[in-house]
């Protein structure tokens, strides 16, 4: 089966990584099979001074790369999964999972104050809405400042800015051995993740069948189920890494268990549920909680959003 693959990726360290890793798998089992990496500026990472709630759209940081995978400049990207959009180009695809990354957000302070420990008015920085509904909901006395760049960007900043801790992805900490920076780890009751956090996906075209078995060999079965109740989840609120949604599967047994959150940017409006079903359904489980949350409030949380600018 010998063969050049070209893989399509971001330019940043963590984005590097991550399909540095995924080649590396893949060369591990097939010894005839050469994957070259092509990086691609998106427009996420041209815009770095605006918040991403501002910027408007969505797949900032994967449709230059999508472009290129249509346009046959390269065969696969790996993304990070809660960067896709649920709804694709028909021409492609993302249904190969590797096995999930840790899902929870992370906090990072300056001097290793505790969360509960920090001082009313302690300044977070942040780049997720969700985030940053959480935090208010629980720490209503803290100021939140959005903060935009890179995993390395956001760690400077910590230490340039004026903040007294961070909150990044725990996931792209540990992919780069950072995960000693760590104060503490929010687990999902805490803060529900984003939708898809700590998995990759891998995108490439329906009509490639030689490139999807091939990939097909590092696919995760379990993390495919739980991604895909909560990108069904998504989808049916419409949403996109902008609003202030999150969800989280796990699988127990036979049953499949998905919590989901809508919030107010402010936190002063925070719903919060968690729905079980057969791990067979996911995309059902996913549909009817985000059914379930919309008639409990969510519907009217979301359109105020979006009135907002917040798409």
């Amino acid at each position: 089966m010998g063969a050049r693959l070209y893989l399509g990726t971001r330019k940043s360290k963590l984005a590097l990584t991550q399909s540095m890793w995924v080649r590396a798998e893949i060369e591990k089992r097939f010894s005839d099979i050469e994957i070259e990496l092509v990086t691609i500026t998106t427009k996420g990472d041209k815009i770095l001074n605006v918040p991403l709630s501002k910027v408007g759209g969505k797949g900032l940081f994967v449709k230059e790369i999508e472009q290129a995978i249509i346009e046959k400049r390269v065969d696969f990207a790996v993304h990070s999964l809660k960067d896709v959009p649920t709804e694709l180009p028909p021409q492609l695809e993302v249904s190969i999972f590797p096995k999930r990354e840790e899902p929870v957000d992370a906090f990072i302070s300056k001097d290793g104050k505790a969360f509960s420990d920090l001082p009313s008015g302690a300044v977070i920085g942040t780049s997720s809405l969700r985030r940053m509904a959480q935090l208010r909901a629980m720490r209503p006395d803290i100021t939140i400042k959005s903060i935009r760049g890179n995993l390395d960007t956001r760690l400077k900043k910590l230490e340039q800015d004026d903040l007294d801790a961070i909150v990044l992805a725990a996931a792209g900490l540990n992919r780069m051995n950072l995960t000693q920076r760590i104060t503490h780890k929010f687990s999902a009751d805490e803060i529900i993740p984003a939708i898809g956090q700590g998995a990759l996906g891998i995108e490439f075209r329906k009509d490639d069948e030689k490139t999807r078995q091939i990939l097909m060999t590092i696919h995760h079965k379990e993390t495919e189920i739980t991604v895909r109740a909560e990108r069904a989840f998504l989808a049916r609120l419409e949403g996109g890494c902008q609003v202030p949604i999150g969800a989280y599967a796990q699988i127990k047994g036979d049953k499949l268990i998905l919590k989901g959150i809508i919030g107010s940017e402010d936190g002063r409006k925070i719903i919060r549920m968690e729905k079980e079903g057969g791990r067979n359904c996911p995309e059902e489980l996913g549909i009817d909680l985000a059914e379930d949350m919309l008639n409990a409030g969510g519907r009217s949380i979301l359109n105020e959003a979006y009135k907002q600018g917040i798409e």
